[in-house]
């Protein structure tokens, strides 16, 4: 049996695509990423103020950053949850939770570095950018659990505060490295970019690097 092909959710408030394209995002969906992403940047920066000595000496005002650091992590979850509202949005989150076997076939020619035409089938989302969303997912609820340990001091005892620490300055360095990881294949892929600036892309790069999407 073939792989279920994903399909595109409504996207009755955006403006129709032009032809040769399609809509990959809705202006919603656009601006929870974009919304996501300037927070995780603020809590990226404020943690290497707060961690990394030359750039604390460089800013300083240490209690200003960490204030911008904890409200900023406890906003993180804020875009995804108000984006909820979006039948859309929803879509897309279930189409990042739905494995296939396509997936298995995507990860192996991925592992094994195969560009060939066919290689990676994908449906909207291919399977390393559902492994990512999982990962930053369940990264970001840790992050956010420790780091509300961390801050309200009289909640738990210092054994768990001490944990605490040692796995949310931990993952933050894991995130760090993978987020490197994600800008850089997003800086290899303008097409990709686009998507996520206007909602839309080519018709003839989705049917390349996802041939599985009937938009």
């Amino acid at each position: 049996m073939p792989p279920r092909a994903d399909t595109q959710p409504p996207a009755a408030a955006s403006a129709p695509a032009s032809p040769g394209r399609v809509r990959r995002f809705t202006r919603v969906e656009t601006w929870v990423h974009r919304l996501t992403a300037a927070l995780m940047g603020v809590c990226v920066a404020t943690a290497a103020c707060l961690y990394i000595p030359a750039f604390a000496e460089l800013v300083g005002r240490r209690e200003l950053v960490t204030t911008l650091h904890e409200w900023a992590g406890v906003a993180l979850p804020v875009p995804v949850l108000a984006g909820l509202v979006s039948r859309s949005l929803r879509a897309n989150l279930g189409h990042l939770n739905r494995w296939g076997p396509h997936d298995r076939v995507w990860l192996r020619a991925a592992l094994r570095r195969d560009r060939r035409r066919g290689s990676r089938p994908a449906g909207k989302f291919n399977a390393g950018q559902k492994t990512y969303a999982a990962w930053i997912a369940g990264a970001t609820l840790v992050m956010l659990g420790t780091g509300v340990l961390m801050w309200f001091t009289h909640l738990t005892p210092l054994r768990w505060r001490t944990s605490a620490t040692f796995v949310h300055d931990w993952l933050a360095l894991t995130i760090g490295v993978v987020l490197a990881g994600h800008i850089g294949m997003a800086l290899g892929d303008p097409e990709a970019r686009r998507g996520l600036r206007s909602g839309l892309v080519s018709r003839e790069w989705a049917e390349r690097e996802h041939p599985l999407w009937r938009p």
